[in-house]
């Protein structure tokens, strides 16, 4: 992978950082990362969030590539509405559909519309992205994903049946998002070209 001239970006779901979580392994293998940290306080803030995710790629110089998931995919969304800085792209790896009930064990849809996360953004991003998308995810429907994909004007990738694509899930390493990756930075140099 050519990313010597990209920082990547790594934007987790609402549970941050997980050792053994696709996100940690790609960072852990890739030259030039860097992972919005979890934040010590209001952790259901979709404002706290946003906030945190911008400083990361305000501090970062040069170009950059976000990799989201799941609720990291909304905290990308909802930054792209209000961004002052430009980015190359993004990888919105099965977003969390906050909008509807999620199953036990994840925050309630009353808590996550008091943290300010609905309705979730549906206007076109300023910069190209792939959303992958799993055909059995718990968290997301695939026909509400397709519709968040479109209305963003993403590239729409169904990765198959893999879950939320985490460790519940059986994903540790995830080969895939470094050939999704892959094809947003070879995007971006085609245009660079």
């Amino acid at each position: 992978m050519n990313e010597s001239t990209v920082t990547v970006v790594i934007v987790p779901g609402l549970r941050d950082h997980v050792a053994e979580h696709w996100q940690t392994f790609l960072a852990e293998k890739l030259d030039n990362t860097v992972t919005v940290p979890p934040l010590e306080h209001d952790k259901l803030s979709r404002v706290a969030r946003v906030a945190a995710l911008d400083e990361v790629v305000n501090s970062v110089d040069g170009p950059v590539v976000l990799v989201a998931h799941s609720a990291g995919v909304m905290t990308t969304v909802h930054w792209a509405q209000e961004a002052t800085r430009r980015i190359e792209g993004a990888l919105l790896a099965t977003p969390a559909d906050l909008e509807n009930p999620l199953p036990q064990g994840y925050p309630t849809t009353d808590d996550l519309e008091a943290g300010g996360w609905n309705p979730i953004p549906r206007r076109q991003l300023p910069f190209p992205s792939i959303v992958a998308a799993s055909t059995n995810d718990p968290l997301a429907d695939p026909r509400r994903v397709a519709d968040m994909a479109q209305a963003w004007g993403s590239r729409l990738v169904s990765v198959g049946a893999v879950g939320h694509l985490n460790p519940a899930a059986g994903y540790g390493p995830w080969p895939m998002a470094e050939q999704l990756l892959q094809d947003l930075i070879d995007a971006r140099q085609q245009v660079v070209l």
